[in-house]
């Protein structure tokens, strides 16, 4: 895998006029192998005849190959441009166009296709949208529920800011887990999350828990950011306070020049510290190392935490 990366100005106009921030080497442990399985173009095919945009893609995730190779696509729907800004990612920002009235549909056809036992379903920011499109989440919820009723579906959710109501209707359409990533530790909020508010998406989050007590909730964030080791402790401590069951935390990459430069490429000694910090927290469920994204072994992780769950009710 090279480390080249592209500018890309027209994915990132806001950007353009930003000092270049040059890209660092990447350590053995993060390299990856570029995709060229059968079962990868098999699954970049029915994405495409579906007409669906995915996070793998759009965000240039590096498990792209391993993940499509298992057929596991995650879902970005209204659309492939953001409204928000932020320093981190790789999604192209802009003014959308108007929600796809048949990706509901097609998003439910595509699952089916692909066979996949649990699916991740995340979007785009509308900050655009009355609702934030939680409606628009809430239909696609069921039209997998009509396609392929045995799926379990996880949600990863923007902060719908602002859009009272919006999150009541998300988690009314019942979603196994619901997810909503923090990303960063609140003194990097500006650079990495223009635009959001910390402990508006703690709220979020513990509100959902308050609505539907048996739903999972889950987070995740990233690291090399020049966060401090107590400043991720007390990320954790404030996920704990909301009830969060199931904690992410992976390698910030940088995207191209124009995006956040990496401070530092955390170990995986390191990770696994971070891991056992969040398990004597409480968390049922723990995914830190370099490579983790919210999406990367969702089913697998969804399982162990459903798991998980029944052994401590069990034992209480």
């Amino acid at each position: 895998m090279t480390n080249t990366i592209d500018t890309q100005p027209l994915r990132h106009p806001e950007k353009a006029h930003k000092p270049d921030n040059p890209v660092k080497r990447k350590p053995p442990w993060i390299r990856v192998k570029a995709p060229v399985s059968r079962e990868y173009h098999e699954t970049r095919r029915i994405v495409r005849e579906h007409n669906l945009h995915t996070v793998c893609e759009e965000a240039a995730c590096p498990n792209i190959g391993e993940c499509w190779t298992k057929r596991h696509a995650t879902m970005m729907i209204m659309g492939g441009t953001c409204t928000r800004a932020c320093g981190f990612c790789n999604v192209a920002t802009g003014r959308p166009g108007p929600l796809d009235p048949f990706e509901p549909t097609n998003v439910g056809a595509a699952v089916a296709k692909l066979g996949l036992a649990h699916v991740v379903i995340t979007s785009v920011d509308r900050d655009d949208l009355r609702d934030g499109g939680a409606g628009h989440f809430a239909a696609v919820i069921g039209a997998i529920r009509e396609a392929t009723p045995a799926t379990t579906i996880e949600v990863l959710v923007p902060d719908f800011l602002r859009k009272d109501g919006a999150l009541e209707v998300v988690v009314a359409a019942r979603p196994d887990v619901f997810n909503h990533n923090l990303e960063t530790v609140p003194r990097l909020y500006r650079p990495v999350r223009p635009g959001a508010d910390f402990r508006h998406s703690i709220g979020l989050l513990a509100r959902a828990k308050q609505i539907d007590a048996g739903l999972f909730t889950k987070s995740g964030i990233m690291v090399g950011l020049g966060e401090a080791e107590d400043e991720v402790h007390g990320v954790m401590d404030e996920l704990r306070g909301a009830e969060v069951d199931f904690l992410t935390i992976g390698q910030y990459l940088q995207p191209t020049v124009k995006h956040l430069a990496v401070e530092r490429f955390v170990t995986p000694e390191e990770f696994q510290t971070y891991e056992a910090a969040a398990y004597a927290r409480g968390f049922l469920m723990v995914a830190a190392t370099p490579l983790t994204r919210s999406s990367y072994h969702a089913g697998d992780h969804f399982e162990r935490l459903r798991r998980t769950r029944a052994a401590k009710l069990a034992e209480a």
